[in-house]
């Protein structure tokens, strides 16, 4: 990791750099692959001020804190960027989660082939839809909100053309094209 630090109007000392880069530094058992770290000190009249940007993953993180004290504006200012970093992880800790139980519900698919029935049946309507890219909740919601028993989507967790539909028992059945 890269850290730059730059003063304006203040003189930066060693013991002050050091004190920056051991709280730039901890920012880093949150969020691996940090690429550049960018600090700014400044001093006007009695205002201390200290600007943080962070770069890591595709992601910046800014935070900025002016007050007495340029050792209390580090602090401030690197809680900041931690509470985002933490809030980031949180999110796509959720977003991982969500896609796990996705993938859980679609291998409790249900496939029934009864092909004497299947002889009986006669198509009596033909209906176009136009397929759009959602979850499966958005997929579950529109289907509700339609009050239609099937839904076809395109699963953003597969990308893969997906059927979803409710059984007679309530029960939600979801239909995924596997390619053999």
């Amino acid at each position: 990791m890269q850290v730059l630090i730059s003063g304006r109007h203040m003189e930066m000392t060693e013991a002050l750099q050091d004190y920056v880069k051991n709280k730039v530094e901890r920012v880093s058992k949150y969020l691996e692959n940090i690429k550049e770290a960018d600090v700014t000190l400044s001093v006007e009249k009695y205002r201390h001020s200290a600007e943080v940007t962070i770069k890591a993953n595709g992601i910046t993180i800014n935070g900025e804190e002016e007050t007495d004290d340029m050792y209390c504006s580090i602090d401030r200012v690197m809680d900041k960027i931690e509470r985002q970093v933490k809030k980031y992880k949180e999110k796509i800790r959720h977003k991982s989660r969500q896609q796990s139980k996705e993938k859980n519900l679609a291998q409790d698919v249900f496939i029934t082939e009864d092909r004497e029935e299947a002889k009986n049946v006669k198509i009596i309507k033909t209906k176009k839809l136009g397929i759009q890219y959602m979850s499966l909740d958005e997929a579950i919601k529109q289907m509700e909100v339609l009050g239609e028993d099937c839904f076809i989507f395109t699963n953003i967790a597969s990308d893969s053309l997906s059927v979803i539909y409710r059984r007679k028992d309530d029960k939600l059945v979801l239909l995924e094209p596997e390619f053999q």
